[in-house]
């Protein structure tokens, strides 16, 4: 176990070895969860969560290997929802162009992350705006959450009101999110897989949502090229996605994960002082965030949207994990999660999309942190927030609060405040803006 330098790092194979289990206990959800939510996009379910189970494996292992960092990666949470409704559903692109704009976002971020460009980002980009970013991501996938759960629908008088809550499947969403809340609350390790499995259970034996016990709990992966892995390798389409109109969406899928791997690595980092050592801490750091653009790089082949750096994360440091044996467990985890294919299937749908909204929950929580006592933060957050889900683009959110807050430094004359990084974001931003009155 040299490879990892346990001694240096001030830990053991035990230790890693408990971290590595807790995470997966914390993070095994995004399989049944992303498979739910992507397979709207007509992508099969089968091959899904084969997707997204290798897409685990392989990017966490290899970030064990690279970089030497308790960190587990996969699928994020966020962006799949963006990716499957407001790109693939509201804009009706085909999910292969969408997979080939994750593709494009990837390598632009793995080609900068060789780069100081992040260290620029950090510096240049009020840390504000950047909790405000994953508060209002964290709104706007609460909201589709609530949309599918059918707890909120299309009113047209009110754009939106109240569902019907006389429905079995919409009580039967409530409950589980409930569930999901409560364990959470008491700090249970492994709270949304709990919650997901018990309420299905529940809806299996009351045959919920005409819910089924799964005739079988294990079988193959599934490999093949009709429903398995098959249907979805290696299909992105790249040349749509180099399409003009499809700048925003990859603007949106490189931003957001710029400063979703940069806040949840340096979160996670924090916790466990992993980044602090000042001879290999920015070191450790830099290949860490080259392993999540690598990563996402690959995802987009496999057939996944964005891959990222999982918070879960801080609950495998938070039990001692310190080096990249972690994760590599959390790899391992996951492989025997393939052969398990019948009882995710199995799943209902409320039963999963609870989940999300607990996501946004927790990113929105983020807010605690934003300044509000500066005009300019305070309209810029407002704005990034509040439009991501009333327009139903992460993009536009970015937009409309980037934009916003530089209008309130130029009207207050707060000059030393605006930055180069202000600057071309916003005018972007202002690009985006354009595009969009042209189509």
């Amino acid at each position: 176990m040299n490879l990892f330098k346990l001694k240096e790092n001030k830990t053991n194979f035990r230790t890693e070895l408990i971290a590595g289990l807790t995470t997966f206990l914390a993070m095994v959800y995004i399989i049944p969860v992303n498979s739910a939510i992507v397979s709207n996009t007509g992508m099969p379910i089968e091959a899904l969560i084969t997707a997204t189970t290798l897409v685990t494996i392989i990017a966490s292992a290899f970030n064990a290997f690279f970089a030497n960092t308790p960190v587990a990666m996969s699928v994020g949470m966020g962006l799949n929802a963006y990716f499957t409704f407001a790109v693939c559903g509201a804009q009706k692109i085909p999910w292969q162009s969408a997979l080939g704009a994750v593709f494009i976002s990837s390598i632009i971020f793995l080609i900068l992350s060789f780069t100081h460009f992040r260290l620029w980002i950090i510096r240049n980009i009020p840390k504000d705006l950047r909790l405000a970013i994953c508060a209002g991501i964290g709104c706007f996938i609460t909201f589709l959450g609530l949309s599918q759960m059918g707890i909120i629908e299309h009113n047209k008088d009110t754009l939106v009101g109240i569902g019907n809550f006389g429905s079995s499947h919409v009580l039967f969403g409530i409950f589980t999110l409930a569930l999901i809340i409560f364990f959470w609350a008491i700090k249970l390790k492994g709270a949304f897989i709990f919650g997901v499995l018990i309420s299905s259970i529940i809806a299996w034996i009351f045959h919920i949502d005409q819910a089924q016990f799964p005739t079988q709990l294990f079988s193959l992966p599934a490999f093949d090229s009709a429903n398995g892995l098959g249907a979805i390798f290696f299909k992105l389409d790249i040349k749509n996605a180099l399409n003009i109109g499809m700048i925003p969406i990859i603007l949106t899928f490189f931003i957001t994960q710029l400063f979703d791997s940069i806040g949840t690595i340096t979160g996670v980092g924090e916790r466990g002082k992993i980044f602090d050592d000042a001879k290999n801490g920015e070191k450790k750091l830099g290949k860490t965030l080259m392993a999540d653009a690598t990563g996402s790089t690959l995802g987009s082949l496999v057939g996944t949207s964005t891959v990222t750096a999982f918070v879960e994360s801080t609950t495998g440091v938070e039990s001692g994990g310190r080096t990249g044996l972690t994760a590599l467990v959390v790899a391992l985890c996951f492989v025997l999660t393939l052969f398990l294919l019948p009882l995710f299937k199995a799943i209902p749908a409320n039963a999963i999309y609870p989940v999300l909204i607990m996501v946004g929950i927790l990113m929105f929580m983020e807010v605690k942190n934003i300044d509000f006592k500066d005009e300019a933060i305070a309209v810029g957050s407002f704005f990034t927030i509040i439009m991501m889900p009333l327009t139903y683009s992460i993009t536009s959110g970015f937009a409309f609060g980037f934009l916003t807050y530089l209008l309130i430094r130029v009207f207050k004359r707060q000059w030393n405040q605006i930055n180069l990084g202000i600057v071309v974001l916003s005018l972007i931003s202002l690009g985006n803006f354009l595009l969009i009155a042209l189509q």
